[in-house]
């Protein structure tokens, strides 16, 4: 069975967007509804709506309670989730693909050692070559404005 949230939760994740830097994915479901065990790679969650969820990793269990508009940074992780709220879920995750990395999907995450090493060698690159950045605020700027396009 796949880890790809796309394939193993169809009903639940949808691609929004992709390229060869990220993926973004839209993510809803119902009070009750469970999903099956998957992985993201790093990534930023953004909260649409306020929920209550359950996530499980291995035997461990952990409930979370999430508001909308906050946006947080999730290092690469498995686990299942369960909607244990009464509200509905809704959120945006913007997946990063790092090329020659493992981060991406399928792949063990990288340890946090090789995170340290190789991301200041991406910052020096940006930082010797300012067109580098250009795509990130390109990719930003279209995820901004696709965000607030899905505010009520």
């Amino acid at each position: 069975m796949s880890d790809d949230p796309t394939e193993s939760n169809p009903d639940l994740y949808r691609v929004l967007f992709e390229n060869e830097r990220v993926r973004v994915l839209e993510y809803r479901d119902v009070p009750g509804d469970r999903t099956t065990p998957h992985s993201h790679p790093d990534s930023v969650m953004v909260t649409l709506a306020d929920f209550d969820r359950k996530l499980m990793t291995g035997d461990q269990e952990r409930e979370v309670s999430l508001t909308a508009g906050r946006a947080t940074w999730m290092p690469a992780q498995s686990h299942a989730g369960e909607n244990v709220g009464t509200t509905p879920s809704h959120s945006i995750f913007v997946e990063l693909k790092e090329p020659g990395s493992s981060a991406s999907m399928g792949s063990p995450p990288r340890s946090r050692t090789d995170r340290q090493r190789n991301g200041p060698r991406m910052v020096q690159v940006m930082m010797n070559d300012p067109k580098q950045i250009l795509p990130f605020l390109v990719v930003g700027l279209g995820f901004l404005i696709m965000v607030l396009a899905l505010l009520p």
